[in-house]
């Protein structure tokens, strides 16, 4: 199973140089790929200008959407993005789509959230045929530039339930999930529902995906981990937001290598872990873990 990091772009103190020095730091390390995640009512960096810079100045590593709200977005202006950051990874991108679980970005945006699942199917159709070099009407230029190696990425549904993954087995090669707490159960129950998707629509077997919060090599990790948790999770009140950040338990280097264990157990392909901190500390301690593995 390989292991992925993310940007600590949520985390608190997150600076310019942040970028750059954790996307060189990740592609020298023992890990599979680079990502960032769309959010945009939070103090963050946006995900697409993030992932161009990391992929700028990496030249291993995957650098991956994780995952994009392309209902919040004109799609061609996302197949111009596309192409821009396949281009800059040298063919290296990887596409994690799907809905997004917060309607204030939607709102934001001037976007609507009506039909959301039933226009991401469709945008990824038309996102598909954008990147094949179709023109966006009748005798429009194609929207540019073109992909790196010509071949569309590998596209991820962020998809968890039964009638999400039924969708998304017609038309994504895998799923990329997330697990709050980093529990076994979460792990199997999520990839047994997507390997049931998959073979109802005939489709072979789905890449797995998922990640989890964690926090290491920092002072008091576990405070660290959960300061990060109900502050990224507000969205959700602050009732629920303390009660998850109450079950975090990525904070020290047994229950790392448990989590990972665990989505190995599972039969997950990857697993991305989502850094609470900016301190590289955090990253060296991932990177010592997974080397040991």
């Amino acid at each position: 199973m390989e292991v992925g990091v993310a940007l600590p772009q949520m985390a608190r103190h997150y600076a310019p140089e942040t970028t750059v020095d954790w996307a060189r730091a990740i592609d020298d390390g023992p890990f599979s790929s680079l990502s960032a995640g769309e959010r945009v009512t939070f103090p963050n960096p946006d995900m697409v200008a993030s992932l161009a810079a990391a992929a700028a100045v990496t030249s291993r590593v995957r650098i991956m959407t994780n995952v994009w709200v392309l209902p919040a977005h004109p799609i061609a202006m996302v197949a111009q993005q596309v192409g821009t950051l396949d281009q800059l990874a040298g063919g290296r991108l990887v596409l994690g789509v799907g809905i997004g679980g917060r309607d204030g970005d939607y709102d934001a945006l001037g976007a609507s959230t009506h039909r959301r699942h039933q226009r991401l199917d469709e945008q990824v159709r038309e996102l598909r045929r954008l990147l094949d070099g179709q023109p966006p009407y009748p005798r429009a230029d194609p929207v540019g530039p073109a992909l790196a190696d010509g071949r569309t990425p590998e596209l991820l549904a962020g998809a968890l339930g039964p009638k999400a993954l039924a969708r998304a087995a017609r038309w994504a090669d895998g799923v990329t999930g997330f697990s709050v707490t980093g529990a076994r159960q979460e792990f199997v129950d999520v990839n047994t529902r997507a390997d049931a998707a998959w073979a109802a629509a005939g489709r072979g077997t789905p890449r797995k995906v998922t990640g989890c919060f964690y926090a290491l090599g920092v002072p008091d990790p576990e405070e660290v981990l959960r300061d990060f948790a109900e502050r990224y999770l507000g969205f959700l009140g602050p009732e629920l937001a303390t009660a998850f950040a109450g079950r975090m338990t990525a904070h020290s280097p047994d229950r790392v290598r448990r989590v990972l264990d665990d989505a190995e157990a599972a039969g997950c392909d990857e697993v991305v872990l989502v850094p609470a901190s900016v301190d590289l500390r955090c990253l060296d301690a991932a990177a010592e873990l997974v080397a040991a593995r």
